[in-house]
């Protein structure tokens, strides 16, 4: 009797230090703020940014819908993940338009592609943004894919431009 009651008491304790230890890891775990993201995180991320060519950003002047996404993707760059936070609807309504509203002289299957390739990335920004269990480092690793998202949609644009401008004569 006096054994059982010692191997009760030992299997107890090692249930109650082990979930000591779980909630010890919990509290240390290097979960992520939005706001622990800074402007110079984001500048210290390496990939190759496109901006618009002259030529490119005369064509989609009237794209009011990029002019909101390109305001956007500058305040991330600022390390404000603001627009992200409970803002469904807005995000999803902006992106429509920004489909629907597609410039003539940009409108290819090649920057539909980039564009639908650049939802994506914001998507994925949003809920990742959104989550307290986020990682500063899946958090950082998402932000690059999103900027690279929308530096190739910007040279896609650039591409499709300078194909025009450059007009071939067949013989």
């Amino acid at each position: 009797m006096h054994f059982k009651f010692l191997s009760l008491l030992s299997v107890f304790i090692f249930i109650i230090a082990c979930k000591q230890s779980q909630n010890q890891e919990a509290t240390t775990d290097p979960s992520v703020n939005t706001s622990e993201i800074t402007e110079s995180d984001i500048s210290k991320l390496k990939y190759t940014e496109f901006l618009l060519d002259r030529q490119t950003e005369e064509a989609i002047l009237s794209w009011n819908e990029y002019t909101q996404i390109n305001d956007v993707v500058n305040n991330v760059k600022k390390g404000d993940l603001s627009f992200f936070n409970d803002n469904d609807e807005a995000i999803t309504a902006l992106l429509k338009d920004f489909n629907k509203n597609i410039p003539e002289k940009v409108n290819t299957d090649a920057v539909k592609a980039r564009i639908n390739a650049f939802e994506t990335k914001l998507y994925k920004l949003q809920s990742f943004s959104g989550l307290s269990t986020t990682h500063r480092d899946e958090l950082l690793a998402t932000l690059k894919e999103f900027l690279v998202a929308f530096s190739n949609l910007n040279l896609q644009m650039n591409k499709k431009m300078e194909a025009d401008k450059n007009v071939f004569e067949r013989p």
